[in-house]
């Protein structure tokens, strides 16, 4: 059983998202259990991969993200297996190549609107907690917002069968409401790794306190190493 008392815990971003968001997710949950968040400011899939190499120091971190941060940390995590004391793996959008999945078709199309309309533009119709969200986050990226979306909706997530052989204990979280992120996704993922356990919340409880995904993730994690 891996201790979490010690381990840093370095968690990536989803598409176009940022770090803002992933500590409102996660730095509270990762505190109760007495790790410490790092959250990188990086943006691509190579940007999250140079963070994670950059943080290990010799000692066996957790890692995880949300979305392609997660997609990125299971794909580190295959390659360095023995630098990972676990995962935790936030809203899977797709496994394999991102081929027609919904995660891909929103970004596709969310860079054409912003490259042909601007990102005022392409957040007409996203409101609530989402659309500030968003609008914070998309404005932070300047001029590079639609190359990163563009970039991240043709990349590749690990297969089922590459995340069976991740022999290292996983939480996985999902919303069961969420259409863009299907919970299906998070259930192939969970059956496939041989040591995870999947934990749901819904859009509506992440709305109003965003530690609800990063409580289900680490919650999994838990489950996962009490296995």
């Amino acid at each position: 059983m891996v201790d979490l008392v010690g381990p840093t815990a370095v968690v990536l971003p989803g598409t176009a998202s940022d770090e803002v968001f992933v500590r409102s997710v996660f730095e509270e949950p990762l505190a109760q259990v007495g790790l410490r968040l790092t959250a990188p400011e990086s943006t691509t899939v190579e940007e999250h991969l140079a963070a994670l190499d950059d943080a290990w120091n010799g000692c066996p971190l957790l890692v995880g993200g949300i979305s392609l941060g997660a997609h990125v940390a299971a794909s580190w995590a295959l390659r360095h297996p023995e630098r990972c004391a676990g995962l935790l793996l936030a809203l899977p959008a797709w496994s394999g190549p991102a081929g027609e999945a919904p995660a891909a078709l929103a970004a596709r199309a969310s860079a054409a609107v912003v490259d042909r309309d601007g990102v005022d533009n392409a957040l007409v119709g996203v409101d609530g907690w989402l659309g500030a969200e968003l609008s914070r986050a998309w404005r932070g990226h300047g001029h590079r917002l639609a190359t990163t979306l563009r970039a991240a909706s043709k990349s590749e997530a690990p297969t089922t069968a590459e995340l069976s052989g991740l022999d290292i204990p996983a939480g996985v979280a999902a919303c069961n409401d969420d259409p863009v992120h299907p919970l299906g996704v998070a259930q192939s993922w969970t059956k496939a790794l041989p040591k995870a356990a999947l934990r749901t919340t819904t859009l509506t409880a992440l709305g109003t306190d965003r530690t609800t995904l990063g409580r289900a993730a680490v919650l999994a994690l838990l489950a996962a190493l009490a296995t």
